[in-house]
């Protein structure tokens, strides 16, 4: 077999396929971003591929791709064999995300991943992947209370019912927060109205994202494009009192249920993934999601087994409470992982949550990056670390482009963070 093409750690906008693997700190990383649900047995015949190939590491993203390390020049291209031998249908060109539950979810409006679907065939029929930004990506919503509102992708859409009737309130260039709205769309439209907005992008130089355009030129550079899809303009607002966190048991329209695990810091060694895949075996479920949050959605389960499961994956360290300060805390790879970074992200994230756990709650995230990349949460946070040549930079309410407040060094990062997450839950609690 021939060597895999590599792409160069310092690219920006490169995106680790399985046959276009990332040169890291510890070897080569792919990534796979799986459709709908994996077979169990599926699953844990990645997590024995990642073991034999790669170094058992298995990370899941904030897009719910699944990131494999640790490769060679010489494994990765058995790797990515051993992956097509075991049928896991992933998406290839441009990403089409989901909600976690897209078409089990018992409260969906519109049945997203089959839209999704049509969507995925229509892009690969086309030759707009070759002419766009590897990092475009498009977000369809059904409209459950897992929803997409914290992910950001070029083109939105998400399902809400508008006068009576079920649509697709669309926007482009952001999350749930920050993207422009364009108004509403009838679901039949959904590819035609995704195309033409992509082609705009298309048009601009090659690494141009949405977001770009509309800084510049506003949205009536996208808006006369699709004007005669629109069916009535709605703002892009966040959906008040909707249950964003995946963790948790979800119930689904055929009357079984999810359940949301998460990998603690985004990460977990094969081995450990395995066995959770034999404890959801074990428990009836039918098939695993990877799902946007960083999360594991365990499908098929009943409510005579969620509970044994639930209690098999904490067992195992995963984390299945949405209270978990291990939920709280975003690390990157960090050093000596990534060659970028200039303080071990991973490995310090373990000491700051069982510093700041009496301390954090949901409002409170700390985004721990080994660099000013900010690979792991790109958007803002409560409190973001920044790994540089100077020592552990501090940014309140920013990301890792935004000036620090503070410069500390590793060994006081921990007692640094947990007075500084006291401080804050103080001033709410006085509020």
């Amino acid at each position: 077999m021939t060597d895999p093409v590599l792409a160069s750690p310092q690219r920006r906008g490169a995106c680790p396929g399985l046959s276009v693997p990332m040169a890291t700190g510890d070897g080569l990383l792919v990534r796979l971003l799986p459709i709908g649900t994996i077979a169990l047995d599926a699953f844990a015949g990645l997590c024995a591929a990642a073991r034999r190939h790669g170094n058992g590491i298995i990370e899941v993203t904030s897009r719910g791709s699944i990131q494999i390390r640790g490769l060679s020049a010489a494994s990765a291209p058995c790797f990515a064999s051993a992956i097509s031998a075991l049928g896991i249908a992933a998406g290839d060109g441009i990403p089409v995300l989901t909600d976690q539950l897209a078409g089990l979810a018992l409260d969906d409006i519109i049945d997203a991943a089959a839209l999704a679907a049509d969507l995925r065939v229509a892009l690969a029929q086309g030759s707009l992947a070759q002419r766009l930004s590897a990092k475009i990506s498009v977000t369809i919503d059904g409209g459950g209370a897992l929803n997409l509102d914290d992910v950001a992708g070029d083109v939105r859409l998400r399902a809400e019912t508008v006068n009576g009737t079920a649509a697709f309130c669309t926007s482009v260039g952001g999350d749930g927060r920050s993207a422009a709205p364009l108004g509403c769309i009838a679901g039949r439209d959904t590819v035609e109205f995704v195309t033409r907005l992509l082609e705009i992008i298309a048009r601009r130089e090659r690494h141009t994202r949405a977001r770009d355009i509309v800084a510049a030129e506003g949205i009536a550079a996208f808006r006369p494009a699709v004007e005669d899809l629109l069916v009535a303009f709605a703002g892009s607002r966040l959906r008040e009192n909707a249950r964003k966190e995946p963790i948790g048991v979800h119930p689904l329209r055929d009357g079984t249920f999810a359940h949301g695990v998460g990998l603690a810091f985004s990460h977990a060694d094969a081995m450990s993934l395995q066995r959770l895949a034999e404890a959801a075996k074990a428990a009836g479920a039918r098939g695993m999601r990877a799902a946007p949050g960083r999360t594991l959605m365990i499908i098929g389960l009943t409510q005579q087994t969620v509970s044994s499961f639930a209690a098999a994956a904490e067992a195992l360290g995963f984390i299945v409470r949405a209270d978990d300060p291990r939920r709280h805390v975003i690390a990157c790879a960090g050093a000596p992982i990534c060659a970028s970074a200039d303080i071990a992200a991973r490995a310090l994230a373990p000491q700051i949550a069982a510093a700041a756990a009496p301390h954090l709650d949901g409002a409170f995230k700390i985004h721990i990056s080994g660099c000013a990349k900010g690979c792991a949460l790109p958007a803002p946070a409560a409190l973001t670390v920044v790994g540089t040549a100077s020592g552990c930079a501090l940014v309140a309410n920013g990301s890792t482009r935004d000036a620090p407040f503070k410069i500390v060094t590793t060994n006081e990062l921990p007692a640094a963070i947990a007075e500084i997450a006291r401080r804050h839950k103080h001033e709410d609690e006085n509020v």
